[in-house]
């Protein structure tokens, strides 16, 4: 089973609230994360702003593949931006490879900071232990070890919550360069607060490559242009 992380749900009491933002192609407003924000850069050039941090008037697009690829190819950009504006034909595969090397970083970042285990045996005890937050499985790794594995986290969570925390987003050498080690299959990352954004770049670096968004619904949306 390919379950797809969504982002994570808020914590007993905390309170999300997001701002809404119009999607240059389906011209309906959406939650902030659940698009991504483009410039124009000094040489005319759309460039994406993942991180929502870069100067100047932004434009937003769905987080799924084929609506960017629908805005490459029928000009939104230049009518969003209104001016004549350069666009990357291959746009659409630049910011797949950015969100997933951005998932990879927090990946290794979390590992750093002890918020990640790898190996069979050493998720079997985070999971007897109820400390783990979400389950990686390398894409060409073997069913058996992922079903084993999968089947202890739904039983302790539930299966409706426990899918939305398993990944096969990432294959084993990917995880491996990610973790510092050989021959990664499984990863745990750890119930922390440091895995929380390591969490949610994976939901949406795989909710782009799935061309459908997954995130968790219980927000307090508030509106807003840029």
């Amino acid at each position: 089973m390919n379950a797809r992380l969504k982002q994570r749900a808020p914590a007993d009491g905390e309170a999300v609230s997001e701002r809404l933002r119009r999607c240059a192609v389906d011209g309906e407003q959406h939650p902030q994360s659940d698009l991504i924000r483009f410039v124009v850069g000094p040489d005319d050039a759309v460039v994406p702003d993942l991180k929502q941090r870069l100067p100047g008037r932004g434009v937003w697009i769905g987080c799924k593949r084929d609506i960017l690829d629908q805005a490459v190819r029928k000009g939104h950009f230049a009518r969003a931006f209104k001016r004549r504006v350069t666009v990357d034909p291959e746009l659409s595969q630049l910011v797949e490879d950015l969100l997933k090397q951005d998932a990879l970083s927090r990946l290794s970042l979390a590992n750093k900071a002890g918020a990640v285990v790898a190996g069979f045996g050493k998720i079997e005890r985070a999971l007897e232990d109820g400390r783990v937050a979400g389950l990686l499985h390398a894409s060409d790794g073997g069913d058996d070890g992922c079903r084993k594995l999968d089947g202890k986290y739904m039983k302790n969570l539930g299966q409706a919550r426990a899918e939305g925390g398993i990944a096969r987003c990432f294959n084993v050498d990917e995880l491996s360069l990610a973790l510092g080690r050989s021959n990664v299959v499984h990863a745990a990352v750890i119930e922390v607060k440091s895995a929380r954004a390591l969490l949610d770049a994976i939901a949406r670096f795989d909710a782009f490559r799935a061309g459908c968004v997954k995130f968790n619904e219980s927000r307090t949306p508030g509106c807003g242009e840029e």
